[in-house]
């Protein structure tokens, strides 16, 4: 047979076999594709897209891993504040404002590459267990933690866990190489947010919150009624560097200040009707003179706090304007221990201002960029740098002006304290090497520096020690020149913070605050305004 007969045999044969495997590729395409259209009409696209990939793509992917790395960017074209939690960090996040955690009931720091106890919480799982201040954890469960570079987070993370599990210790005591073990059974541990109260001048008393957890409210109560026994008849509520926490304790707060049927906040948002809540004339210091102090880290409760004492005329706000946080998060918790923590509504202070500042949808670098830009446009150092437009005016119960428009702008304005601030005292304090000297000092002179019964004879002895010579020189061997000029400009601030934190080790916040703040500026204004009954904004 020859050559044109084969192809005249088997051309039809091929020809019918083409156009039947074209058919069967164009059917299959057109039912995949018909398939792929069918999927994406639906409304949960994510979902689609993942489960495609997860089928289809080329190689093996881990969803569980490619899920996590998705769900924060997508919460990242949202409003700043709301976000995601991934299960591992979820109970870390309730910790913090629970009011307490399961632990071993010891605070310390880590200094050269060893954890070192700076104090035992009385009562505390290592209380009861043996440790003392100064010792060294060596070991953790038999694994080694000094002389190796550890995130604090790590230790923290280590020394916590589930109540009534048992950590072992290996402590370094003194000059001693010997280790001495510790079986310490994990228990609750308070978790305190009202770090301090105390009489800071006659009849006037100081409360320091730094949060606004579970907790914080029976706190406050406690902290009102000690203050009250020690005579104090007017208050500061000292809420700087508060950046805030749940809603319900700030408003329990503010209803100790004021009258029933007044204002305090209101929320409101798409799926959330307007809410308003009311003071209900319950509290047990109505009529005391009352300054909140606030700074631009002050956020949230904070502000809610501060808002509502302002526009209801009931105290002064002293200090710098506030954060600028004014929308409202509920958690959603997922099946595997996640957490959602989405905005549903804005707050507005009595007055209608939504302490909220600007932002954009999605820009949430920009939006952290806010605090540095009005540090470099001069907003701390001068209330004239701060420009707010007249449409953004509202009135308090008496008719005073008050702004909206991001953060609470304070009754009277106190700028930051940089008299004795030079480049070796900057250079000293961010290279953690003031911490490190204090706490060399403290375990270095331990015997001497415990046997004082009260902070104020410890602080006696300190005032007389040559503490900054001596960090000058501990500083040097750190890689910290001499700048005796710099030094000398420097040497109050200097000498105030080093015998404060040195205090801290032995007198807890106690001690340190009173020291710490013995030269602050908004905190002695807060006092002579009290004194001379300026503190109430409906005086004339």
């Amino acid at each position: 047979m020859n050559k044109n007969k084969k192809i005249a045999i088997w051309l039809p044969v091929i020809i019918a076999l083409s156009l039947a495997l074209g058919i069967f590729i164009g059917n299959h395409y057109l039912l995949l594709n018909k398939g792929f259209r069918q999927i994406y009409s639906g409304n949960n696209k994510i979902s689609t897209i993942l489960d495609i990939i997860d089928r289809q793509y080329v190689d093996t992917v881990n969803m569980g891993n490619l899920i996590e790395e998705t769900i924060p960017k997508i919460f990242s074209e949202l409003d700043p504040h709301s976000s995601y939690i991934p299960a591992k960090y979820a109970e870390e996040v309730h910790d913090e404002l629970e009011g307490s955690f399961s632990g071993i009931g010891v605070s310390f720091n880590m200094q050269s590459d060893t954890i070192i106890v700076i104090s035992v919480i009385s009562g505390g799982p290592s209380e009861k267990a043996g440790l003392l201040p100064f010792d060294r954890i060596i070991t953790i469960n038999d694994t080694v933690y000094a002389g190796k570079k550890f995130h604090q987070e790590e230790v923290i993370k280590k020394l916590r866990g589930q109540k009534n599990s048992t950590v072992r210790l290996g402590v370094q005591r003194g000059s001693s190489p010997k280790l001495i073990q510790f079986d310490v059974t994990r228990g609750e541990v308070p978790n305190y947010s009202v770090d301090v109260s105390y009489r800071v001048s006659e009849g006037i008393g100081y409360i320091k919150v730094t949060k606004f957890a579970r907790t914080t409210y029976n706190e406050f109560i406690t902290a009102i009624a000690k203050l009250k026994q020690q005579k104090c008849t007017g208050f500061i509520v000292d809420l700087r560097q508060n950046s805030g926490g749940y809603m319900d304790a700030a408003i329990n707060m503010i209803n100790e200040f004021l009258p029933d049927g007044k204002l305090i906040v209101y929320t409101e948002g798409k799926a959330f009707k307007r809410n308003d809540v009311y003071s209900n004339g319950t509290g047990t210091c109505i009529d005391a003179p009352l300054v909140v102090l606030v700074d631009e880290l002050s956020g949230s409760a904070s502000e809610i706090f501060a808002g509502a004492i302002q526009d209801n005329d009931r105290g002064l706000i002293i200090g710098r304007r506030t954060y600028g946080k004014g929308l409202v998060q509920t958690p959603i918790p997922l099946g595997d221990g996640s957490e959602l923590r989405l905005t549903i509504a804005r707050y507005y202070t009595p007055s209608g201002r939504s302490i909220q500042k600007m932002y954009e949808m999605g820009k949430v670098e920009e939006y952290d960029m806010d605090l540095y830009n009005r540090y470099m446009h001069g907003e701390f150092d001068s209330a004239d740098s701060i420009k707010i437009a007249d449409s953004l005016q509202y009135k308090t119960s008496t008719g005073r002006i008050v702004y909206g428009g991001g953060g609470i702008m304070p009754d009277l304005f106190i700028p930051r304290d940089t008299s004795h601030f030079t480049s070796y005292y900057i250079n000293a304090h961010n290279s953690g090497v003031i911490y490190q000297y204090v706490l060399t000092y403290s375990d270095r002179e331990r015997a001497k520096l415990s046997s004082f019964k009260n902070y104020q004879e410890l602080y006696a002895y300190l005032s007389k020690q040559p503490l900054v010579e001596d960090f000058a020189n501990f500083a040097e061997t750190k890689g910290i020149q001499k700048r005796p000029g710099l030094i000398q400009i420097s040497y109050q601030l200097l000498k105030q913070q080093l015998e404060a934190y040195i205090i801290r080790n032995f007198f807890d916040n106690n001690g340190f605050y009173p020291i710490f703040l013995k030269d602050d500026v908004a905190l002695k204004k807060a006092v002579e305004v009290i004194k001379d009954g300026y503190w109430d904004p409906k005086r004339k």
